[in-house]
C-alpha cells in the first residue's frame, strides 16, 4: 500500500501545481472553441487590428449557442465601449489571465460580427511595459487552448 502512495502522491502534487493554461490545453471540453469550429473561423489573422483603452469590466459569455462559456471584457476606447472575446473560461478566467481593469491596455486581434454585433476577438493583451497575455498565434491565429502542452509551453516562454 505504501508503494502506491509513493507513486500517487507526487502525481497528485504535479496536477495541483500545473499552471491552469497547461492543464486546460490537455482538456478537450471547449465545446465550440475547437480549432476548426464556426467560432474560430470568424477570427481572421490576415485582418488584424488593435485597440487601446482601459478595461472597465469582465464578462462570462457564450459566443454562439451551445458553446462552452468564455472570458470576455469591455474595453473603453475614447467614447466607445467594445466587447472583447478572450478565450474559453476553462482556459483562463479573468483572475487566471492576470489582466486588470482600470489599466492602460492594448489589445491585438480581429473583428467579427456575432448576432449582428461587432465584437473583437483577442490574440494578445498587453498592459504596461512587462505584462502580456497571449491567446492566439500571430502568424495564423491558432488558439493556444488547441495546442499540445509542449507547444503551449514553448509559446509561453519569455522572449
Amino acid at each position: 500500500m505504501n508503494r502506491i502512495h509513493f507513486f500517487i502522491a507526487p502525481l497528485l502534487f504535479l496536477l495541483l501545481i500545473t499552471p491552469p493554461a497547461i492543464k486546460a490545453a490537455e482538456q478537450s471540453n471547449y465545446k465550440g472553441w475547437e480549432r476548426e469550429s464556426e467560432y474560430n473561423q470568424m477570427y481572421d489573422y490576415k485582418e488584424r487590428d488593435s485597440l487601446k483603452g482601459s478595461i472597465t469590466k469582465f464578462k462570462k459569455i457564450v459566443p454562439l449557442p451551445g458553446m462552452a462559456p468564455g472570458t470576455a471584457f469591455i474595453i473603453k476606447e475614447g467614447d466607445d465601449e467594445i466587447l472583447v472575446h478572450l478565450c474559453p473560461w476553462e482556459f483562463a478566467s479573468p483572475k487566471q489571465s492576470g489582466i486588470q481593469t482600470g489599466v492602460k491596455t492594448k489589445v491585438k486581434g480581429s473583428w467579427a460580427v456575432i448576432d449582428d454585433q461587432d465584437v473583437f476577438i483577442a490574440a494578445k493583451v498587453k498592459q504596461g511595459e512587462h505584462f502580456e497575455f497571449k491567446v492566439r498565434l500571430t502568424r495564423d491565429g491558432t488558439p493556444f487552448w488547441t495546442m499540445s502542452p509542449e507547444e503551449l509551453a514553448r509559446e509561453q516562454q519569455p522572449e
